[in-house]
């Protein structure tokens, strides 16, 4: 009698999130938690715990919206997917900001394409001006059209 091979285990997926440097995270993560329509983490209780412990000091922590936040460091996550109530962290679809000493020097490696929908694009390039961000150019290729856009600290990102 022959065994039937067992198969091999399907690897699990590898969770991430993406990482902007940014000179104001806090700033970052309000213009972005409104452009997506996703929210801004609330870390307090988990802040709060550390500042008990004594792992964290006092001098790591702003007030960000009436609670405290981690200074150098704020994540906006999908309003839909789970997350970790004792830490406020997102498991799922998340931008997360960090404080860097240095400005943005040259052109994004890396950027989001917004897509609101079909015959959205004007509208949602309004919203977002209005929000903060500028339009950098707009562009009309065989491929397509979009809108090259820049944040307020001049990452680009385009919306289709």
């Amino acid at each position: 009698m022959t065994e039937t091979p067992t198969p091999a285990p399907t690897p699990t997926p590898v969770h991430w999130k993406l990482v902007v440097d940014s000179a104001d995270p806090h700033a970052q993560a309000v213009f972005w938690a409104a452009a997506l329509r996703y929210e801004v983490e609330d870390n307090s209780a988990f802040i709060e715990r550390l500042l008990a412990l004594g792992a964290l000091t006092g001098a790591a922590t702003v007030e960000h919206h009436g609670r405290p936040a981690f200074r150098d460091l704020i994540a906006v996550r999908h309003p839909e997917d789970p997350f970790d109530p004792d830490r406020g962290t997102g498991l799922g679809r998340r931008l997360l900001f960090q404080r860097v000493p240095e400005a943005k020097t040259g052109k994004n490696r890396l950027h989001l394409d917004l897509h609101p929908g079909d015959g959205r694009r004007a509208a949602e390039v309004e919203r977002l001006t209005a929000l903060g961000a500028s339009v950098l150019r707009e562009v009309r290729d065989p491929s397509g059209e979009w809108v090259v856009m820049a944040d307020p600290e001049g990452n680009e990102f385009c919306v289709h």
